[in-house]
């Protein structure tokens, strides 16, 4: 069954108790949940809030919970830990991590730091909290241009993990960067020959991509952007179709958003790998046992938890200017 389905099997499945439960136990704790919109359709069903990395981190800095469930991927959790080292943070499966993260080892980045003094490192917010500690500035795909544009320009720009949100931001900006040769498996399973399928399938529908994807798939979309911004795009276009070059949960997202509209998934070449692998092992399950044990629980060093909140709070500061 599709994502824009869910609702309807959410309320005839006998899920309800779960989600009751849930609630309950959000009640008991004081507890806020956060999903990002790669999230299953149940989970972001019964979030307090959905949205991207950005919109995630602003609302985590300024959630008055003691208890953060957030449903994402590992670094996000860290990012929220980190935000607020006071408050127990969840994270319903302890193995969701991300292929961006795991291209981008601490140790590897600082040894390359040493090769020139001059390096001003954005990190993009999907690396680990080691990397964050390291870098001068953390971007999302959604404020990427502005952070760059921030940057001192006396400083040799050095953009980790992702090359392609990395090249995309040199083609918005300009500005030169040593890019960091890691990828999201996902997004860099779109190609040319299978956007231009799915295009002339849907003649009239516009077609919406991820930085995170390939150069050739950039060119070949009518708009790039993050997926918050995704949204925005989807609300404002009078087209009545959408092709949407990014993971699958997005759909869910869109179609409540948009609910006059339709949603095609672009598709991959060989397989379902639109679907995030780390994304899609939070379930709605593993939502209420975490809560209900308070594990699995994000724990970070304070050395570390102080070094990587410097550069979050430069992207928060960064991007709440007009």
């Amino acid at each position: 069954m599709s994502l824009v389905e869910s609702p309807v099997r959410s309320a005839s499945s006998g899920i309800e108790p779960l989600r009751q439960e849930i609630f309950a136990l959000k009640r008991k704790l004081n507890a806020v949940i956060l999903a990002h919109n790669y999230q299953v359709a149940e989970i972001q069903d019964v979030a307090d809030y959905v949205g991207d990395s950005l919109g995630l981190s602003q609302h985590a800095a300024k959630t008055s919970a003691d208890v953060i469930v957030f449903c994402g991927v590992h670094f996000m959790a860290e990012t929220a830990k980190i935000l607020n080292p006071s408050k127990v943070v969840l994270l319903p499966d302890k193995d969701a991590g991300c292929s961006l993260e795991e291209s981008c080892p601490a140790d590897k980045l600082a040894e390359f730091q040493k090769t020139n003094p001059n390096f001003y490192t954005i990190a993009y917010i999907n690396c680990s909290a080691a990397v964050k500690a390291l870098s001068d500035a953390i971007c999302t795909s959604g404020n990427a241009v502005k952070i760059a544009q921030a940057a001192p320009k006396e400083r040799d720009l050095l953009f980790v993990p992702d090359e392609n949100l990395g090249s995309w931001v040199m083609e918005q900006t300009r500005r030169p960067m040593t890019l960091w040769r890691g990828n999201c498996y996902v997004h860099v399973e779109w190609t040319a020959s299978i956007i231009d399928r799915i295009r002339r399938e849907h003649p009239g529908a516009p077609l919406v991509a991820h930085p995170e994807c390939v150069r050739a798939v950039r060119l070949l979309a009518d708009e790039v952007c993050s997926t918050e911004k995704m949204v925005d795009y989807c609300k404002r276009t009078t087209a009545s179709a959408i092709i949407i070059a990014t993971e699958a949960g997005m759909i869910h997202r869109l179609q409540r958003e948009c609910p006059d509209k339709k949603f095609i998934p672009a598709p991959t070449e060989n397989c379902r790998c639109n679907e995030c692998r780390f994304m899609k092992l939070n379930t709605l399950e593993k939502l209420r046992d975490c809560m209900a044990n308070l594990h699995p629980r994000i724990e970070l060093d304070q050395s570390i938890i102080e070094r990587a909140r410097l550069p979050i709070d430069r992207m928060l500061e960064i991007s709440a200017r007009n």
